[in-house]
């Protein structure tokens, strides 16, 4: 059976997603690579058989060899809105796997720029299009006919709400969302972070079986949830949630930049980016993150979870908030 790496084997993705592939595969089949390898989780499935060794995406050279073994290679995304740092930790991460012999990427891009274009207006999603970029160059190189790569668009977290809302919290809640938006559609198709971790197992799962018959070799993919939900009834819905009326307060750019609750969210390397972080609302407008993809659907088996479901539990405090999801 093949063996499957994961890199970074923590974070809500990749803990998510291991936690899925152990349904599927032997933990032995697992090479789960992580910047603190020492931790409860990867312990514990260290003593179930799976090879845990340490890296980290800025210590490019803790990457040198740390995938020796690994057939199949998970990447996920190095959490930052940056976009050349980013993707410079990317491509060092891709280069290693390919120096280890690694025959396929799967790697965790972000569902922004639409219905599978190569464009997009946010910040957020530029690092992600120069890493597909590369994969795509890789591949198609005279030297690398043995190298494949699979990019899966992540549709936007449900859980991630509170980056969108500024920081609404359902336990203290506002009395309005200010944002530099009106919150009307085009919105968001919002994804349960947990279907996304057990789809992607699944993908992962499918290529080892059938390599040379997995339909989607040297593709982008998109995972999305079932229905587009426009700010504005985001907004509504959490609102039921937290029993009281919520509506959206327009503001300029300039106001949502000195909102005293972004803290130091954006700040990266001593930078503060929450500037670069809203042109998310642009793309938002543009309907970068309204396409519904049945894909998701199709690989579980299943309609995935409504916005309004995953919300209630994250309401009632049965589950937590994501990290952030960039």
């Amino acid at each position: 059976m093949p063996t499957i790496g994961v890199f970074p084997a923590a974070g809500a993705l990749g803990t998510s997603t291991i936690n899925h592939l152990v349904k599927l595969v032997p933990a032995s089949d697992l090479i789960l690579v992580a910047r603190k390898p020492d931790n409860d989780h990867l312990a514990e499935l260290a003593r179930a058989g799976a090879t845990v060794r340490r890296a980290d995406y800025e210590e490019p050279s803790t990457l040198d060899r740390v995938f020796d073994g690994v057939d199949v290679l998970l990447l996920i995304s190095y959490a930052s809105i940056e976009i050349q740092f980013r993707f410079e930790a990317h491509k060092h991460a891709i280069d290693a796997a390919r120096r280890s012999g690694v025959k396929h990427i799967f790697y965790s891009s972000l569902g922004f720029a639409g219905d599978l274009e190569t464009s997009s207006v946010a910040h957020v999603m530029k690092a992600h299009l120069k890493t597909e970029r590369y994969l795509a160059e890789l591949q198609s190189s005279s030297s690398s006919t043995q190298f494949t790569y699979t990019a899966v668009r992540e549709g936007i977290y449900s859980e991630s709400f509170p980056i969108y809302t500024s920081w609404f919290n359902p336990h203290h809640p506002a009395d309005e969302v200010a944002i530099p938006h009106a919150g009307d559609g085009p919105g968001v198709t919002w994804v349960k972070r947990d279907e996304l971790g057990e789809a992607t197992a699944k993908l992962v799962v499918d290529y080892t079986k059938s390599p040379r018959d997995f339909p989607y070799l040297n593709r982008v993919l998109l995972l999305s949830g079932p229905r587009e939900i426009s700010l504005r009834e985001t907004v509504e819905i959490l609102g039921r949630q937290v029993g009281k009326p919520l509506k959206i307060r327009e503001i300029s750019m300039d106001d949502y930049v000195k909102l005293p609750q972004h803290g130091k969210k954006f700040f990266y390397h001593g930078i503060d980016l929450t500037r670069e972080w809203a042109t998310a609302w642009d793309a938002i407008r543009r309907g970068e993150t309204a396409v519904v993809s049945p894909l998701l659907g199709q690989i579980l088996g299943r309609e995935p979870e409504s916005f309004e479901t995953t919300v209630k539990a994250l309401c009632d405090g049965s589950v937590s908030l994501a990290d952030r999801r960039y």
